[in-house]
């Protein structure tokens, strides 16, 4: 599925009343709803409307200049990530809570100010912990909080950047070969894991089961990217990665990260006009080339996450 994905074409499908009522019956049925004929009727247009509108909105984004950008992808996201939830729940949005951005952020930056060190926390109500609940099964833990640079390095496509700015690796890419995929060894020094631990540790992020071979990294899944996992998808390079640092977010699946980091710089770009024109202005520091690859990666990566996701369903 991941090697099929042709950009905004591949939803081309679901621009059809028809079809999105036919799916929507099949998601229903899968999960035991009650009426999926007559609710997955009532739905179809909400969902068909809400991947338009999220369409529009990243086609805007890709003609507007950097300072709107942020503000139209985090809004484009939204409805997408409504679609996708619509899939699970039929009667979303059920109450007013659930349409928070369930996240906040400091509304006045300090002092010297630098985007790195700046964080958001999770709040109790909002879309946030609504859509890590229904569509990944989290429970996220109200107050807790996420570093910007913590979710930066959860972005495959900016592993490059990391290494020519910071002089890091944030991952490694694994090798495919037939129908095997292969993890490299210096994996286990920045786990600091034996490979037999490692393996351990790996197959229990998995659903199904993972086939290591008797000797080395090398394992077999039919899809790596069918559920949760610790692994992530570059879409630039078309490669499979692990990241290298065993962080607490490691298990975060990007949409998350994306979500995350789209709402702090929609923030920023709304409500911190002066450091956000300064910034795109002045470039004075890491922050900007950061920001500015973001962008351009979750202007692509954000739909395929969610073209993902609805062809799970």
């Amino acid at each position: 599925m991941v090697t099929n994905y042709k950009n905004w074409k591949s939803y081309s499908c679901f621009f059809s009343a028809e079809y999105c009522q036919r799916y929507l019956r099949m998601c229903y049925q899968k999960r035991n709803i009650e009426n999926p004929e007559q609710k997955s009727y009532e739905n179809g247009y909400a969902f068909l409307y809400y991947l338009e509108h999220g369409q529009i909105y990243y086609d805007q984004a890709e003609k507007s200049p950097l300072i709107l950008k942020p503000i139209l992808l985090f809004y484009g996201l939204v409805h997408l990530i409504k679609a996708c939830i619509l899939t699970i729940d039929p009667s979303y949005p059920e109450t007013t809570a659930v349409l928070a951005h369930g996240v906040s952020t400091r509304k006045r930056k300090k002092q010297n100010y630098l985007f790195f060190h700046d964080e958001v926390k999770f709040q109790k109500n909002g879309l946030f912990p609504f859509m890590s609940e229904k569509m990944f099964h989290m429970k996220q833990l109200e107050g807790e909080k996420a570093i910007m640079e913590d979710l930066l390095q959860l972005i495959p496509e900016l592993n490059d950047l990391f290494f020519i700015v910071e002089g890091k690796r944030t991952f490694a890419n694994l090798t495919q070969h037939d129908n095997k995929l292969l993890i490299p060894e210096y994996v286990l020094d920045n786990y600091h894991m034996t490979e037999s631990r490692f393996k351990e540790f790996f197959t229990s992020k998995f659903k199904n089961n993972v086939e290591f071979a008797n000797e080395g990294l090398a394992f077999q899944i039919s899809d790596p990217l069918s559920e949760m996992t610790p692994l992530f998808y570059n879409l630039e390079d078309k490669s499979y990665t692990i990241p290298l640092d065993k962080g607490k977010f490691n298990n975060f699946p990007e949409l998350l990260v994306h979500y995350l980091l789209l709402y702090n710089l929609s923030m920023i770009a709304r409500y911190e006009t002066e450091w956000w024109s300064e910034l795109t202005k002045m470039m004075p520091n890491r922050d900007y080339p950061f920001i500015k690859s973001f962008i351009e990666v979750t202007m692509k990566k954000g739909p395929f996450l969610i073209y993902k996701f609805l062809m799970q369903e």
